[in-house]
């Protein structure tokens, strides 16, 4: 299947590892070019080095998203690199998990407001694409009530209801707003895998949850992300595209 993702240009919020880095893979693999920030310049430079190995143009920039004025600096800046911005996947999350004035703070820094601020300032650049799609990654801790109740949940559920809201606000000017919850991932370096080493009890928990048995990769997660930002699905906006392995239960 042929997605209508060559010559496209997309941006992702942290995409150096975890679901990002395969986002920005299979962004890539399909013929879009790419643009990517993260924390660590040597992990952009390797990652901008193996998305142009399949022939498309890639940048990335060191960037605190939690910064306004930095991330509009970086969507200029990509935006001016690939000539221009088809695409746009905010895809960060501080991972704050907790109850406290700090991961509060955290999540609504990091999670909800650099999306509001990485949509804002890619609007312009949008509104003169053929095919504009905006992917906002949620957690299936905003579409249930779980372990991660709390700032992480509350701040998943706000970027789920602000992707519905988007996607109808930008209709008429045929820019489509798809939000994607994923469920238990399990890479490198994530979440997961530190709270494997960290916490036994919670991942044995977690594992004991999941009816497949075992959590998904940021590959599967990839899949779906690609899809719904992809031309192909001209038709999906305002969804919430959860993927968990049946996870949640809410019908």
């Amino acid at each position: 299947m042929d997605l209508g993702l060559k010559g496209k240009n997309a941006l992702v919020t942290g995409g150096s590892k975890g679901i990002g880095r395969a986002i920005a893979d299979l962004l890539a693999a399909e013929g879009a070019n790419v643009a990517i920030c993260a924390r660590q310049p040597e992990q952009i430079d390797s990652v901008v080095t193996a998305l142009k190995g399949k022939g498309v143009k890639a940048w990335g920039k060191p960037t605190d998203v939690a910064d306004p004025a930095a991330l509009k600096q970086w969507v200029d800046g990509a935006a001016a690199e690939l000539g221009g911005a088809d695409i746009l996947v905010c895809n960060v999350s501080a991972l704050a998990v907790g109850d406290t004035a700090d991961t509060w703070e955290a999540s609504f820094r990091t999670d909800m407001m650099h999306t509001v601020h990485a949509v804002a300032a890619t609007l312009p650049y949008m509104e003169k694409s053929k095919t504009p799609s905006i992917v906002i990654v949620s957690s299936v801790s905003g579409f249930e009530v779980d372990f991660a109740a709390g700032s992480y949940g509350a701040f998943k559920a706000a970027l789920i209801h602000y992707a519905k809201g988007l996607s109808n606000q930008l209709a008429a000017k045929g820019i489509r707003v798809n939000a994607v919850s994923p469920g238990n991932t399990y890479f490198e370096g994530g979440i997961w895998q530190n709270i494997e080493h960290g916490s036994p009890e919670l991942y044995k928990m977690a594992m004991g949850l999941n009816p497949t048995g075992r959590m998904g990769t940021a590959e599967e997660v990839a899949v779906g992300v690609v899809f719904v930002a992809s031309p192909i699905a001209s038709r999906i906006s305002g969804t919430n595209l959860i993927i968990d392995g049946a996870l949640t239960k809410a019908v």
